[in-house]
């Protein structure tokens, strides 16, 4: 029996958020979930939403030892660019600080860490990153993100990084790219997408799988989890608006270049696949297929579900 097979309970830290919430949802039937949380309080039926301090390594031992599970999958982190920028000593607390506890605790308690990191980690010299790719971030955000997987590495080779940019239904308070495209449109409100920023993104349920797979192949190391295709901010925009049956004129083309008041950004953040697909044997979606899926959720009323959360 293969080892995630055997696997009965997983803890998802930064439970509130996007990938939390709909990591807990998926997988709520097949597996026990507990779901760590900070300040925001949730609850969702059939999982344990607990709070649980990330903050000493001594107190998350106790609660992973408390709670027994077979897997650590550490979501938590300060993803808001601009604060990161603003406020680098609690981005580097955030992000690379808690992380390492998370690790820690996880290697003493004998658990495997599954860390999800960013593709914000390269300046703009290449088309699709690949995993061995030197990395050159360009701000607070993508520079704590590079120390932590630094750091969750150093301190088991065991742990899984998944570099990752995804998209999908989110809570009320934590809204997605796609979220963003989807309620100014529906609302017949314009929006400026940049057409020179290009990356890979994912839909969160496919990156699901995805982290599922590895763990079931007992992997270890960085993977890219990213779609097969790479694309500008202002096409995916016009890709959802025309799955959606929205205006597409609505969607204004912009460029991070003319927006200096912005934190710098890489204009492009686009990984290659290839190492994951050749690793899980099959190929991923497509941001047409991904995208395809998000609208059957919607028909499916998986957005009002987690809009309630």
């Amino acid at each position: 029996m293969d080892q995630f097979s055997r696997m009965n309970r997983i803890l998802i830290t930064g439970g509130s958020g996007l990938l939390g919430i709909n990591f807990a949802l998926k997988c709520r039937d097949k597996y026990e979930i507990i779901l760590a949380l900070n300040e925001r309080q949730i609850s969702i039926s059939k999982v344990l939403a607990t709070n649980i301090a990330l903050g000493s390594v001594i107190e998350l031992k106790k609660s992973i030892e408390q709670y027994k599970p077979d897997i650590i999958i550490h979501t938590a982190g300060l993803t808001s660019v601009e604060q990161c920028e603003q406020y680098p000593n609690l981005a580097e607390r955030v992000n690379v600080d808690l992380a390492e506890n998370v690790a820690i605790a996880a290697k003493e308690c004998k658990i495997k860490m599954v860390h999800i990191s960013t593709d914000h980690l390269y300046s703009d010299g290449k088309f699709l990153y690949t995993e061995e790719d030197d990395k050159n971030p360009i701000n607070v955000y993508g520079k704590t993100k590079s120390i932590a997987e630094q750091r969750v590495l150093s301190v088991s080779e065991d742990n899984l990084v998944i570099r990752t940019n995804f998209y999908g239904w989110g809570p009320s308070y934590r809204k997605s790219f796609s979220d963003a495209i989807i309620e100014s449109l529906s609302k017949n409100k314009k929006i400026v997408l940049f057409d020179d920023v290009h990356y890979t993104p994912i839909l969160v349920d496919s990156l699901i799988n995805c982290v599922l797979d590895l763990c079931n192949l007992n992997q270890k190391g960085i993977f890219n989890v990213v779609t097969s295709s790479s694309i500008s901010k202002y096409d995916f925009g016009l890709m959802i608006a025309s799955k959606f049956k929205f205006d597409e004129s609505l969607i204004l083309k912009g460029s991070l270049k003319n927006n200096p008041q912005l934190v710098k950004r890489p204009l492009n953040m686009s990984l290659s696949n290839k190492k994951l697909e050749l690793t899980l044997g099959r190929s991923l979606n497509t941001v047409n297929e991904d995208i395809d899926q998000l609208y059957e959720q919607y028909l499916n009323g998986l957005n009002n579900e987690i809009n309630s959360i």
